[in-house]
């Protein structure tokens, strides 16, 4: 095996997955399996990719919501362009702020008034509809089949349930899913979700029984969610329980296409969704470390941990200052990464002393005048575990590539009685300060967390990753791509070699704890270099070996000279990953 320069030992404990005509990673086995009957099948990417995020709703309940957020990128081979569709719903019609203010002490409150639009349905018909091959009864049977007939508790699954049980047991459709009798079943007992079965079930027989093209059958199955008997049920919970979703506001929804946003890397140009998620953040910490020798450095030597951790220190307090809704907020994208700027920061990172706190943000060309921002909640103890996520992605035999990061829990938002679903809680990761860049408003998108990638290589693809994990998404993602294209790992190395995280500034989720200085580490980090980060000002915690509050990064990486689709998955989760 080869060895990178700080001789870190290379071997893993599974093997990076290759083959020749298609490839598909995702944050569960069973996901991953039903993306790749599809490929098998003669399906493309979109389909594929649609099919794994459908079927991660069910395999993943308690952290992804059929009805939640869905934020997807799709790279068209014949097109040489990558499209995003801005899978994130907007805050209703009707959303009181003052209310908000009132009832949640400050921030964004669990319960029904967080949710926001669900965008993931949308999402998922409108892939189909621009870029897929197959129905819509094809691509959710697998959701359908595991929700109706059940599937093995896996021990990640039981620990989330038990440990937010009392979240839970406040609702009583959550409760009878979950925690049925009482209690949370035992690891490798058999989860079923069948009021969530017979609403998948509503939306295929809106499929079938239109007599239209298959454009007016994926209509249809729109229509049955936001127009149709679902959102009667949804709207007509709202009014019962006082919350702000309306029938007008699910009839109105729909899902753009979009550029996104890119910045090149060296030979690399790395694609994200629009400032409305967090993927600004990953790039701007890429164009900060273009020009630092990081394989001299080493990989996870104190240097190294330092100057990466620094730089995503930067990017996160630009975060926290600028972005949010681009529709709301005028968010200074080109400034935040262009070379000139990121010459600047880079300059700011001392590597003989660490930030210590949030430091100041930038002033990128284009920034709005600094706003008087109140001080952020500083917190003690262990950073908390995120209200988490989970990522797919696929490549086909036609050079398209699929990647989409899914989410919403279902534990802080009380599911509808008889769909089986809670819809959207995203609005936890609004804020409720007055001129903050995601603050909330009627209409508006919060500020995201789920932000999948795509990366190109000399104009070909290159690599399509993402991860579950809140703020640490960003960091794990910038790490494994970095152990790919500066460190040389193969790409499943690349993607369980220790982990590092930062978190401080101001968390992503209500509410929104800020831990000054703090570094996490997984303990396989040598002692030795957790004490030189230490005497740098770090304010360290350590994690354990292979965490997966590290994150769980899913990536398929195209070999420009062979040809060959390399495909790895984190073992640190349930993920998984295939290829033929």
């Amino acid at each position: 095996m080869s060895k990178t320069s700080n001789e870190f030992d290379a071997v893993s404990w599974r093997p990076t997955v290759a083959g020749r005509h298609h490839a598909v990673a995702s944050g569960h086995y069973l996901a991953t399996l039903a993306a790749q009957r599809v490929l098998d099948a003669g399906g493309n990417a979109i389909d594929a990719g649609v099919t794994a995020a459908m079927a991660l709703a069910v395999l993943q309940p308690d952290i992804v919501s059929f009805a939640g957020v869905a934020p997807t990128l799709v790279y068209l081979k014949d097109e040489a362009q990558v499209v995003s569709l801005a899978g994130l719903g907007y805050w209703p019609a009707a959303t009181d702020v003052e209310r908000l203010r009132r009832e949640g002490a400050g921030t964004v409150p669990e319960g029904i008034l967080r949710t926001v639009m669900p965008a993931a349905p949308a999402t998922h018909i409108e892939a189909l509809r621009r870029w897929g091959t197959i129905s819509f009864e094809q691509a959710v049977t697998p959701a359908f089949e595991l929700a109706r007939d059940g599937f093995y508790l896996y021990p990640l699954l039981r620990h989330v349930i038990e440990a937010n049980a009392a979240k839970f047991d406040r609702y009583p459709e959550n409760r009878g899913v979950f925690r049925p009798h009482g209690s949370t079943p035992p690891i490798g007992s058999v989860l079923r979700q069948e009021n969530l079965g017979r609403t998948l079930f509503r939306l295929i027989e809106a499929e079938r029984a239109c007599r239209g093209d298959r454009d007016a059958k994926l209509q249809a199955v729109h229509d049955c969610f936001y127009r149709g008997s679902i959102a009667r049920d949804i709207a007509e919970f709202h009014a019962r329980e006082n919350g702000f979703v309306t029938r007008d506001d699910l009839a109105g929804f729909r899902v753009p296409a979009e550029p996104g946003i890119a910045c090149s890397y060296k030979q690399y140009t790395l694609h994200s969704c629009d400032a409305w998620c967090q993927g600004i953040v990953l790039l701007e910490t890429l164009k900060t470390l273009e020009f630092i020798d990081l394989a001299k450095l080493g990989l996870n030597s104190a240097e190294y941990i330092h100057t990466v951790a620094e730089a995503l220190n930067l990017a996160f307090a630009d975060r926290e200052a600028y972005v949010g809704d681009p529709k709301f907020v005028a968010v200074p994208v080109a400034g935040l990464l262009a070379d000139e700027y990121a010459a600047r920061q880079r300059a700011r990172i001392d590597s003989r002393r660490a930030f210590g706190a949030m430091p100041a943000p930038g002033v990128p060309e284009g920034a709005p005048q600094p706003r008087a921002a109140s001080a952020p909640r500083v917190a003690g103890g262990r950073v908390p575990a995120p209200a988490d996520t989970i990522y797919a992605c696929a490549v086909d035999r036609f050079g398209n590539a699929y990647s989409a990061t899914l989410s919403d829990t279902s534990y802080d938002n009380p599911m509808v009685p008889g769909l089986g679903l809670s819809v959207s809680s995203r609005g936890s990761q609004s804020r409720l300060e007055h001129g903050h860049p995601a603050c909330v408003a009627p209409g508006k998108r919060p500020r995201l967390t789920p932000s999948p990638a795509l990366a190109l290589k000399d104009g070909e693809f290159f690599m399509a990753f993402g991860t579950p994990g809140g703020d640490i998404q960003s960091q794990a993602m910038l790490q494994v791509f970095l152990n790919v294209t500066e460190l040389g790992l193969q790409l499943q190395q690349a993607i369980e070699a220790p982990r590092f995280g930062t978190f401080s500034f101001p968390n992503s989720f209500a509410p929104h704890d800020y831990f000054p200085g703090r570094l996490c580490i997984e303990n396989r980090v040598d002692g030795a270099c957790v004490e030189a980060l230490a005497h740098l000002g770090h304010d360290i915690e350590r994690w354990g070996a292979a965490v997966w509050l590290g994150g769980a990064v899913c990536a398929i990486r195209r070999d420009a000279g062979t040809g060959v689709l390399h495909a790895g998955a984190d073992p640190r989760r349930e993920a998984y990953a295939l290829a033929w």
